[in-house]
């Protein structure tokens, strides 16, 4: 459903615009209606969802026992600091600050279409992530099935 990569300005107010490429399809698999949170395992990066793959997402997540420290974290990264987004009439969604603080989102990101969500970094961290390979022995059976 999405992919690709674009370069996103930050506004003072913390507003990004939608890329072009994606209001169409947005409007029509959501109605617009989006709901941004933390990536719990990539440092710099927030995860933005449609509304239904949110929901999918967030009933799978609260569904994990909450005995388990690790549910638990995982529980108040993405459901705990969960917020709705929805774009204004110039198609800016308001990023909230400690979401933006914390993934360390300044003036420049990048957001990225994943398929059914998408991954907003901040500019230097995917530059990071982007010039690290893929090591031999991180290579799973799965991986090594694909034919690209």
């Amino acid at each position: 459903m999405f992919q690709g990569e674009s370069n996103i300005s930050i506004d003072d107010k913390g507003r990004m615009a939608i890329p072009t490429a994606w209001r169409d399809t947005l409007a029509a698999v959501c109605g617009n209606r989006l709901m941004l949170t933390y990536n719990p395992f990539d440092p710099g990066c927030l995860w933005l969802f449609p509304q239904e793959e949110w929901r999918r997402a967030r009933d799978q997540v609260g569904a994990l026992h909450s005995f388990n420290t690790a549910h638990r974290q995982l529980r108040r990264a993405l459901i705990g600091s969960a917020t709705e987004l929805a774009p204004d009439s110039h198609h800016r969604v308001l990023l909230p600050a400690s979401l933006r603080q914390t993934a360390g989102i300044g003036k420049r990101a990048v957001l990225i279409g994943l398929g059914d969500k998408f991954e907003l970094w901040a500019e230097e961290a995917h530059q990071e992530r982007m010039a690290t390979t893929i090591a031999a022995e991180d290579i799973t059976s799965e991986m090594l099935a694909l034919r690209i």
